[in-house]
């Protein structure tokens, strides 16, 4: 059984490029070969990019979130496109829109947020995207700019916002509160949704699944996620995983897994 985080930020797990491949190592002996390092801005990519791009099966993103709004960087625009020049680069992001924190004002997280779709669009990559209570203008932006696909990362808004955006051609990616047992409005979405059109992620080391509740997740927790999401369609966890797998590797364009 093979399994593919498509979303663990291995750069907040851990700072210490040691402990870094340690997490790594310990989440392949756990089934889970793939991981996509997500970065949240530019020197968190450099810098774990660093550590880990000459590891095997470990992807990387890079994108400006939210959370950099007010304070983007110099040449961001510019530093962004050099990063994504790099090999193993699967994707932009995380980007996109959360009104819960009130990062900057929400013209300039839109704007931030286009300009980064506009950069995806360019580079032929799909968007990893972060969404939290700005479900509106994230519907109205992404149905004139995204064009290569994308995932919506730690999905929580409702069935038909789910289905808008799967006509968009993105995918649903479920974290480890799935496995919470108050999240019934997740649990019904993730039944109701062809296993086609999912995903699931660890997004370490924030959203500790139920089974590990009390430590900070990590890519070999990913497991727990998987069984729960099985569990609830009434499928082989066998069966869940390949179909899973296979469609991280179709939305991030890997052909290269070892």
């Amino acid at each position: 059984m093979k399994l593919f985080d498509t979303h663990s930020h291995i750069a907040l797990l851990y700072q210490d490029p040691i402990d870094q491949i340690r997490v790594i190592d310990e989440a392949k002996r756990n089934g889970v070969i793939g991981i996509a390092n997500i970065s949240t801005n530019i020197m968190d990519f450099i810098d774990s990019y660093r550590n880990t791009k000459n590891i095997p099966n470990v992807y990387h993103t890079v994108g400006l979130s939210p959370s950099e709004v007010l304070n983007p960087g110099k040449d961001w625009e510019l530093k962004l496109e050099e990063c994504l020049s790099n090999p193993k680069i699967v994707g932009v992001g995380e980007i996109g829109l959360d009104y819960y924190h009130k990062y900057g004002d929400r013209n300039a997280q839109i704007e931030l947020f286009v300009r980064q779709l506009e950069i995806a669009s360019h580079f032929n990559l799909p968007v990893v995207i972060h969404n939290r209570e700005a479900g509106e203008d994230m519907k109205s932006i992404l149905k004139s700019k995204v064009t290569c696909g994308g995932i919506m990362h730690c999905f929580s808004e409702d069935f038909d916002f789910a289905k808008e955006m799967l006509d968009l051609g993105l995918y649903i990616s479920f974290a480890g509160n799935l496995t919470y047992r108050n999240a019934k409005n997740l649990h019904v979405i993730a039944k109701k949704l062809d296993l086609a059109n999912l995903l699931i992620e660890t997004d370490s080391p924030f959203l500790t699944p139920h089974g590990f509740r009390g430590k900070r997740n990590q890519p070999a927790y990913l497991v727990d996620t998987l069984n729960f999401l099985a569990e609830l369609k009434e499928m082989p966890v066998e069966e869940v995983a390949d179909k899973l797998f296979e469609n991280s590797l179709k939305i991030y364009k890997i052909t290269d897994m070892v």
